[in-house]
C-alpha cells in the first residue's frame, strides 16, 4: 500500500544526493530558496502530521540537506553567505529538533490513538491510487470505530496519586499484544495529555473523512460496502475526541474552563535556547526578567509620584486604567495614534518610513473568542487588530476590555503593532533579502517591537506620567512574561501561579491575566516566545550601544540596518553588521545583558 511513497523517497534520494557546485559557484540566497521550495512541497503533499512514513519521509529530506549544506566549503564563501549558511544549518537542526519531539509526543499518547496507522495506510493510498478493495477497506474502517467506542468506555482522568506513575509510562511501548482481560482495563490519563489526544483525534477524523469523500461515488461498490461503516466510525471517532476533550481535559467553551499546558523540561528548554543562540540557561534568562521587573517597579513608583500618588504605584495604574474612550471610539484612538507615531518617528529620524508604508495598513475589530487568547492588540498583515469589548459580552469583562486599552496602554500598543514596530518590520522584511523570512524568530520579531519600545521610551514617547504608567504596564508585563513562562516550562510555577504573578506583580486583571496565560502555556505557542518579547529588545538594545556611539552609524542608519538584514537570531545578526568571524559550528556566546 505504500510503495509508491517509499519509491517516492528513493527517487528523492537519487535526486538531492546529485553533487553540489564548489563553493565559487553556490548562490546561498538561490540554495536557501530551493530548501524553502522543498520543504514546502513536501509539507503541503503530505499533510498528515501524525503518519510515521511522512515523518520519516520529512527526515529524509532534511537528512540530505544536512548533507548538502555540510559539503559547502564555508571558508570560502564571502561573509554574508557565511552568514546565510550559518542560518541554513541552524534551521536544519531546529527541524531535527522539532521532528525528534513530534515523534515523542506521539509515542505519548499512541495508546489513545491506536487507529493512527489505519487511517494514515488509507490516506496514503489514495494520494497515489492504489487499488482499493471495498470490502477489506469497510472492514477496516470499521475497527477503527470500534477501537475509539472501545477507548471511550476505557479513557479515565488521572488521579493525583496516579500522576508519578502516568508520568513514567508516558511514551512507552508495549513489547506484545495485550490478553483479552488487559485490553479491558482502565487507561488513565492527564488532563492536558487528552487534550492533545483529543486534537489528534480530530485530524484522524478528518484524514479518515478526505479519504470517504475522495471514492464515495466515484468508485463502484465503494459506497455499498463503505458508507455504512464510515458513518459509524466517523460519529465515534468525533464522541471519541468529545469526551477526552470536555470529560478528562474539561473543555467545554466557558470562561472557567481549566488552563492547561504541558512544560518542555529545563534539558528541553536549554536546547532551544541554543537554536535561538541565546548564551544563556533557562536560569540566566529569568534572571533577566527579574532585573527588568526591578526597573519597572522603581520606575512606577517616580510616575506615580508626578500623578501625586508618592510610591503607591498601584493607585497611580488604577486612576490610569480609567482613562478610555467610550464604545464605539476606539478605532478612531488606533488611528490617531497611529499617525502621532509615525510623525514621531520621522521627527526623531528613526527610520525610514516610505509613503506606501504609511499607507498600506487597516484595521479589524477582534471578536471576542479573539479576547480570551489576546486581550489587548495584534497585527496580521496588513490589519491592526484593535482589541474592544462587543455588546454581547459580559458586564464585568466589558469593563475589564475597556480598562485594559485605555488611552495611555493603547498609545504603546499602537507604535508596537505598526510604525516603527511590526508592520514597518514587516514592510520591509518583503523587500530585503525576502529569502531570510523562513528563519523567523521571536527573539527578532517580536525583540525589534520590544527595542522600539525601549528606544520610544529614551526618546521621550511618553508625554505625561500617565503614559509612563502604560508603558511600563507594558514593559513589566513583558520582564513578567520571561519569569512566568521560563519557570513553568521548567516546571517551577502552575498557570495560576502565572495568573497571580501577572496580577500582583504587573497590574493585570484577572480577565488579562487569564487570557495570556491562556496563550502562554497552549501547545500552539513556542515554549520560548514570551520570552523572546524582551530578550530580543535587549540584545537590539545592546547591538544598539555598540554600534551607533559618537562617529558610528546614525539612529536611522542601524534600525534601517536591522530591518533591511531581515530575521535571523540576533547574535547572528551582530555578526552580520559587524562583520564579526564566522566558522561553520559557530556556536552561541554573547553575553549582551551586562547589567
Amino acid at each position: 500500500m505504500l510503495k509508491n511513497l517509499f519509491g517516492l523517497i528513493a527517487m528523492a534520494a537519487a535526486v538531492q544526493a546529485a553533487p553540489l557546485p564548489t563553493a565559487e559557484k553556490v548562490s546561498m540566497p538561490d540554495l536557501i530558496r530551493q530548501y524553502e521550495a522543498d520543504e514546502h512541497s513536501l509539507g503541503s503533499c503530505y499533510d498528515l502530521p501524525w503518519a510515521e512514513p511522512i515523518l520519516d519521509r520529512q527526515q529524509k529530506l532534511f537528512d540530505d540537506w544536512r548533507t548538502k549544506v555540510a559539503a559547502i566549503n564555508f571558508a570560502s564563501l564571502a561573509h554574508a553567505d557565511q552568514v546565510d549558511c550559518l542560518l541554513l544549518r541552524n534551521d536544519i537542526d531546529r527541524e531535527f529538533d522539532s521532528l525528534a519531539r513530534q515523534r515523542t509526543r506521539l509515542s505519548e499518547i499512541n495508546e489513545l490513538i491506536p487507529f493512527r496507522k489505519a487511517i494514515a495506510d488509507l490516506e496514503i493510498a489514495r494520494w497515489h491510487g492504489d487499488k482499493i478493495d471495498p470490502s477489506k477497506a469497510a472492514a477496516s474502517v470499521e475497527e477503527i470505530g470500534k477501537a475509539a467506542k472501545d477507548l471511550k468506555d476505557r479513557v479515565e482522568k488521572t488521579k493525583p496519586d496516579d500522576k508519578k506513575d502516568e508520568a513514567k509510562k508516558a511514551g512507552e511501548k508495549d513489547a506484545k499484544k495485550e490478553s483479552d482481560k488487559d485490553a479491558k482495563k482502565k487507561i488513565s490519563v492527564a488532563p492536558s495529555r487528552a487534550l492533545r489526544a483529543a486534537k489528534a483525534v480530530d485530524g484522524l477524523r478528518n484524514g479518515l473523512k478526505r479519504w470517504f469523500e475522495f471514492h464515495n461515488g466515484y468508485q463502484p461498490e465503494f459506497s455499498w460496502w463503505v458508507k455504512s461503516s464510515h458513518e459509524e466510525s466517523a460519529k465515534n471517532l468525533e464522541e471519541y475526541a468529545k469526551f477526552l476533550r470536555e470529560e478528562i481535559a474539561g473543555q467545554k467553551g466557558k470562561d472557567d474552563d481549566p488552563i492547561l499546558g504541558e512544560p518542555v523540561g529545563a534539558d528541553e528548554l536549554a536546547r532551544q535556547l541554543k537554536l535561538e543562540f541565546i548564551a544563556y540557561t533557562p536560569d540566566e534568562v529569568i534572571a533577566i526578567g527579574d532585573r527588568e521587573l526591578a526597573w519597572c517597579e522603581t520606575e512606577f513608583k517616580k510616575a506615580a509620584a508626578e500623578m501625586g500618588f508618592t510610591n503607591d504605584w498601584r493607585a497611580a495604574m488604577a486612576k490610569t486604567k480609567l482613562d478610555f474612550v467610550p464604545p464605539g471610539e476606539q478605532d478612531a484612538l488606533v488611528s490617531q495614534v497611529a499617525r502621532d507615531a509615525i510623525a514621531f518617528v520621522k521627527e526623531k529620524d528613526f527610520a525610514t518610513v516610505t509613503p506606501l508604508c504609511e499607507e498600506t495598513w487597516r484595521m479589524r475589530m477582534m471578536p471576542p473568542e479573539t479576547l480570551k487568547m489576546i486581550p489587548y492588540a495584534a497585527y496580521s498583515p496588513p490589519e491592526m487588530q484593535v482589541a474592544y469589548p462587543r455588546d454581547d459580552m459580559k458586564q464585568d469583562d466589558k469593563l475589564m476590555v475597556m480598562r485594559g486599552n485605555n488611552r495611555h496602554y493603547t498609545r504603546l500598543t499602537v507604535p508596537h503593532e505598526l510604525v516603527p514596530g511590526h508592520h514597518l518590520q514587516n514592510f520591509v522584511a518583503s523587500r530585503s533579502h525576502e529569502y531570510r523570512r523562513m528563519f523567523g524568530t521571536p527573539f527578532y520579531i517580536e525583540g525589534w517591537a520590544l527595542y522600539c519600545e525601549l528606544r520610544l521610551w529614551e526618546l521621550g514617547w511618553p508625554r505625561t506620567p500617565e503614559d509612563k504608567i502604560g508603558m511600563l504596564f507594558w514593559h513589566a508585563h513583558r520582564a513578567a512574561r520571561i519569569i512566568t513562562t521560563v519557570k513553568f516550562q521548567t516546571n517551577r510555577m502552575t498557570p495560576q501561579e502565572m495568573i497571580d504573578f501577572l496580577m500582583d506583580r504587573v497590574g493585570h486583571e484577572k480577565f488579562g491575566a487569564t487570557s495570556e496565560v491562556r496563550r502562554f502555556v497552549s501547545e500552539d505557542t513556542l515554549p520560548l516566545y514570551q520570552a523572546g518579547y524582551l530578550v530580543g529588545g535587549r540584545q537590539l538594545h545592546a547591538l544598539h550601544d555598540e554600534m551607533t556611539s559618537p562617529g558610528k552609524m546614525t539612529e536611522r542608519q542601524f534600525n534601517d540596518a536591522v530591518l533591511e538584514q531581515n530575521s535571523m537570531p540576533v547574535e547572528i545578526l551582530r555578526a552580520a553588521m559587524k562583520d564579526l568571524q564566522l566558522k561553520t559550528d559557530t556556536q552561541p556566546e554573547w553575553k549582551f545583558d551586562q547589567r
